[in-house]
C-alpha cells in the first residue's frame, strides 16, 4: 500500500467521510424536492449530490492513493449521479403511460432503468479507480450492490411516512432520515469491497518486492 493506513482506518474512514457527504449532498435534492417536481431542476440538484460525494470520498481515496486525481473522482462522481437522476425523473414524470403499457413491455423497461441507475456511479468511478487497482472492476458491482441496499433502506423507510397533504417541512425530514439511512448502507457495501482492491494490491506490491530483495542478496 502507498499509505500507513489499516485496513480498519480506512474502512471506518470511508464509512464515516462517505455516509457524510452521500446525506449531505442528498439533502439538497431532499430539499429541493418537497418545494417543486421540476426534472430539471433535480437533476441539476443530482449533480450537486454527486459533487458533494465525490468530495467527501476523495478525501479517503487520497490517503490510500496520492496518485488518484481528486477533481477525476468529483467530476465522474457529479457526471454519473446527474445521470442517474435524470433516468428516475425519466420514469416518475412518464409514470401514467408506463402503467398503460403491458406487463411484457413494462418490465424490459423497468430493467434497463434500474440498471441504469444502479451502474452508473460504479461504471463512472471505475474509469478513474482501473489505474490504480488492478481488479477496479469489482468497483462497478459493489456500488450496484450498495445503492441497490441503500435504495431498498430509503423505500423502507420512507414509504410508511410520507402522507398526503404533510408539510413541506415533514416532507423534506422524512426524506433527510431515509437519506441518512440509504447513506450509511451505501457507505458499509462499498467500504467493504474498498478494503478488497486495497488488500489485493497491497498483497501484490509485496510479492513483487521479494524477487527483488533475493537477487540483492
Amino acid at each position: 500500500m502507498r499509505t500507513e493506513l489499516t485496513a480498519r482506518a480506512i474502512r471506518w474512514s470511508w464509512f464515516r467521510w462517505t455516509t457524510a457527504g452521500e446525506f449531505a449532498g442528498f439533502l439538497v435534492p431532499a430539499l429541493v424536492g418537497a418545494l417543486t417536481s421540476s426534472p430539471q431542476l433535480l437533476v441539476l440538484t443530482g449533480v450537486a449530490e454527486g459533487a458533494v460525494l465525490g468530495v467527501a470520498q476523495a478525501v479517503v481515496l487520497c490517503r490510500v492513493d496520492g496518485g488518484l486525481s481528486r477533481r477525476n473522482w468529483i467530476g465522474a462522481t457529479a457526471l454519473a449521479a446527474g445521470f442517474a437522476w435524470a433516468i428516475a425523473m425519466l420514469v416518475v414524470h412518464n409514470g401514467e403511460r408506463l402503467n398503460a403499457l403491458p406487463l411484457a413491455a413494462l418490465l424490459p423497461i423497468a430493467a434497463v432503468a434500474g440498471t441504469g441507475v444502479l451502474l452508473s456511479l460504479g461504471t463512472a468511478q471505475w474509469f478513474v479507480l482501473r489505474r490504480h487497482f488492478a481488479r477496479a472492476h469489482l468497483w462497478i458491482w459493489a456500488n450496484a450492490l450498495a445503492w441497490g441496499a441503500g435504495l431498498l433502506v430509503f423505500t423502507a423507510v420512507t414509504t410508511p411516512l410520507w402522507q398526503p397533504g404533510q408539510s413541506p417541512v415533514l416532507i423534506a425530514l422524512i426524506g433527510a432520515l431515509g437519506g441518512l439511512l440509504m447513506a450509511a448502507a451505501m457507505a458499509a457495501v462499498t467500504g467493504a469491497y474498498l478494503i478488497r482492491v486495497v488488500g489485493e494490491r497491497s498483497a501484490q506490491e509485496r510479492r513483487e518486492r521479494v524477487p527483488a530483495k533475493v537477487v540483492r542478496s
